[in-house]
């Protein structure tokens, strides 16, 4: 039996300052709402430098001792995995800068589900900030469940 799949890696980081988090409102074929910044691993970089790259490019903040909380992860329909590492952040440094990848800003963190958020920020929320359970999985009924509660 092979032990292997192709498998995608990124990241995304929940930046917090006092009570406010950094969103990005996504621009381009993505549009539509707010999400937290992230990217791709590049081959070969470790997950936490991956991450830390992310922010700078998409930020301009450069992220300290940023704390791995939880994935969200998915097989596309090639069967390739995708896997989103989700992380947390309040130690940072530099200008905010929004990028090509959308708008960056601040928002309270109690208003963001109020806006208009995507990519299933609800549940990110719940992993990012309440640690309420640790993965979220598309399941083949094509249904996202939380793991690990």
């Amino acid at each position: 039996m092979e032990h292997t799949e192709r498998v995608i890696l990124t990241n995304m980081c929940m930046i917090r300052d006092g009570t406010k988090v950094l969103v990005e409102e996504k621009v381009g074929k993505e549009a539509g709402g707010i999400i937290f910044p992230g990217g791709h691993v590049e081959p070969g970089e470790p997950i936490v430098d991956s991450v830390i790259r992310e922010m700078q490019e998409e930020t301009g903040l450069t992220i300290e001792r940023p704390k791995l909380c939880g994935i969200k992860e998915w097989i596309n329909e090639d069967s390739t995995r995708y896997v989103v590492f989700l992380f947390t952040a309040n130690r940072f440094s530099g200008e905010l800068t929004s990028s090509a990848e959308g708008k960056v800003f601040w928002m309270e963190k109690e208003a963001v589900l109020k806006s208009n958020w995507i990519w299933h920020m609800d549940s990110l929320m719940k992993i990012m900030d309440d640690n309420e359970f640790t993965e979220l999985y598309l399941d083949d009924t094509n249904d996202w469940k939380p793991v690990l509660k």
